[in-house]
């Protein structure tokens, strides 16, 4: 029997239109994970052929439809950088409504030092913890520079 994007979890795969015009990926939203450890803060460096390629933003993906942005967030850090869910504590979400769409920022710590930490799955050609003060001397993905810049960034 063939598996069902549901048990895949893959089912927020693909574009959508936000009221606000903007194409996103994810069907269902997206999420990302904004880890941070010694005053530092998890970076990975997007592949060229990915959506706003070349830029610095966090770990994050598509929201599958029976997922939590939470759920969502450790996912793909773990699936894109190798970070265990286990070692993360989660202590506030910031949402990006476009309405129709949204982005959710998971904020969270470490429960162990930063581990080094290399690209698992081919959506970044780097991994970095950034000290905060050197976040902006990256070229941020413009949604990640908008929180970055916004009131709910760690303070830098």
């Amino acid at each position: 029997m063939a598996a069902r994007d549901e048990d895949r979890g893959t089912n927020g795969d693909g574009w959508v239109h936000c009221a606000q015009g903007h194409r996103h990926w994810g069907r269902f939203g997206a999420a990302g994970l904004l880890v941070t450890a010694d005053d530092r803060v998890l970076l990975a460096h997007r592949v060229f052929w990915s959506h706003h390629g070349g830029t610095w933003g966090i770990p994050g993906g598509a929201r599958d439809s029976a997922e939590t942005a939470r759920d969502t967030a450790l996912r793909e850090a773990g699936e894109e950088t190798g970070l265990e869910a286990a070692v993360v504590v989660v202590t506030d979400e910031t949402v990006d409504d476009h309405g129709g769409w949204s982005y959710t920022t998971v904020h969270g710590g470490l429960t162990v030092p930063p581990p080094d930490l290399e690209p698992t799955d081919g959506e970044a050609t780097e991994l970095r913890w950034v000290p905060l003060g050197e976040v902006d001397a990256l070229d941020l993905h413009p949604g990640f520079a908008g929180f970055w810049h916004g009131p709910h960034a760690p303070v830098h």
